[in-house]
């Protein structure tokens, strides 16, 4: 995709695509894989830590369950962008849910050896279905125009709503399910996961077609070669905008991962009951994905950089709440909803960035090293926000978090002009 709706007419008029209908038979084919490919890292969020604790031996080994699923995620952006530019969306998809398939496999047969070691590396391989979810995202603005491109790839971020909720639900049936074929105790929920992880194989390898990524390269050939004299076919390359973007969303996802991943702990220590810390954390991930589509069209019609700075304010107010009312269950449950639509307004204002300010050639370069960032941002963020939790409390840790926030607003490309 190169110059806006540019593309879109140009196929169209010359008889070679429907890009409008390639388009929305992709967006429907990627949203299902994100419910699919989300159900085994939601199964992971919900029983990981048991299973590190129970293979182990130890609590205190507990968190590396969730940080082996993100840094895998991170590990595997790069390559599978890389593929991507090689082989396009299709095969680099499909590759990212087969290696997450191998790697629930791995947590079973882990689990039953007693292999802490192989339990981590199957945390760690499922990490690749959220770094292909994480791409699909990306290939839903490969055929895109200007004016839909929040709103398209926000519709594929909402479908994560679904998988999200679902695989941590699962854990009831998957271990009655579990205990019926003699798996080991807490892998249960895993059955439903491997079930999901090979129909998302099978979506992406057979519907996902034409790829989206080689349309796009098709249109920018034939865009080129109808082009008259000197006039511009390929929007410029922008590499401050595209750094932005890289920056906007990395710091978004590390304030709040950084909050997230201590709410419970604060909640617990304040003697909250662990349905009521169940539910904050549920109304987060709502605001984190139940609102992208607004968020996605704002971008549209506003423009990227004001909704990522919208998203940014969300942001600034829930660290506010936060701070003030730490000692308040409800406030602490609203300022995690702040930070989930904080989170929602800058991520898909910023992926919409990072494509549109980047040169065709560079897109998928750039999208990997984005996600590559976000992930590591995101762990580093959630080991440290332990220590400044013990250090100064929850409402300290809120204010740390405005720093981000506000060399994010700071450096946006409105602040300086």
């Amino acid at each position: 995709m190169t110059t806006g709706r540019a593309p879109q007419g140009s196929a169209s008029a010359a008889g070679v695509r429907d890009i409008g209908a390639i388009q929305r038979r992709t967006v429907v084919v990627l949203a299902i894989g994100q419910i699919l490919g989300g159900i085994a890292a939601g199964a992971t969020l919900s029983v990981g830590a048991l299973l590190a604790a129970q293979v182990s031996g130890l609590d205190a080994l507990s968190g590396l369950a969730a940080a082996a699923l993100t840094l895998g995620a991170a590990l595997l952006a790069v390559p599978l962008a890389a593929l991507a530019h090689r082989s396009g969306r299709r095969i680099s998809l499909t590759a990212g849910m087969l290696v997450a398939l191998v790697g629930i496999v791995l947590i079973v047969i882990a689990t039953g050896i007693g292999s802490f070691a192989a339990l981590l590396a199957g945390f760690a391989l499922v990490g690749a279905g959220m770094a292909a979810n994480l791409q699909s995202r990306f290939a839903a603005t490969d055929l895109a125009s200007d004016a839909t491109r929040g709103r398209d790839l926000s519709l594929v971020v909402w479908a994560t709503t679904i998988g999200s909720v679902l695989g941590p639900n699962l854990t009831g049936p998957g271990e009655a399910i579990g205990r019926a074929l003699g798996m080991p105790l807490l892998t249960g929920p895993y059955v439903f996961a491997l079930a999901a992880q090979v129909l998302a194989v099978v979506l992406y390898a057979i519907f996902l077609r034409p790829d989206p990524l080689r349309v796009a390269a098709e249109v920018a050939i034939e865009i080129a070669a109808r082009a008259e004299g000197d006039r511009p076919v390929e929007r410029a390359d922008r590499p401050v905008a595209a750094r932005y973007a890289i920056l906007a969303v990395a710091g978004a996802h590390g304030t709040m991962v950084a909050v997230m991943a201590m709410t419970p702990v604060h909640l617990a220590h304040h003697g909250a009951a662990v349905s009521v810390i169940g539910f904050t954390i549920s109304l987060h991930i709502a605001g984190m994905y139940g609102l992208s589509p607004v968020f996605g069209i704002l971008s549209d019609r506003l423009g990227r950089v004001r909704t990522i700075l919208l998203g940014q304010a969300l942001l600034a107010a829930a660290l506010a709440v936060a701070a003030l009312g730490q000692h308040s269950a409800a406030a602490v449950t609203v300022a995690l909803v702040l930070l989930g639509l904080g989170w929602s307004a800058s991520t898909v204002a910023g992926a919409s960035l990072l494509t549109e300010a980047t040169a065709p050639a560079l897109r998928t370069r750039r999208q990997g090293r984005s996600d590559l960032t976000m992930n590591l941002t995101g762990a580093i963020c959630a080991i440290a926000a332990g220590g400044v939790l013990a250090w100064i409390e929850y409402g300290g840790l809120a204010l740390v978090a405005l720093v981000v926030v506000g060399a994010v607003v700071a450096l946006s490309p409105l602040g300086r002009r």
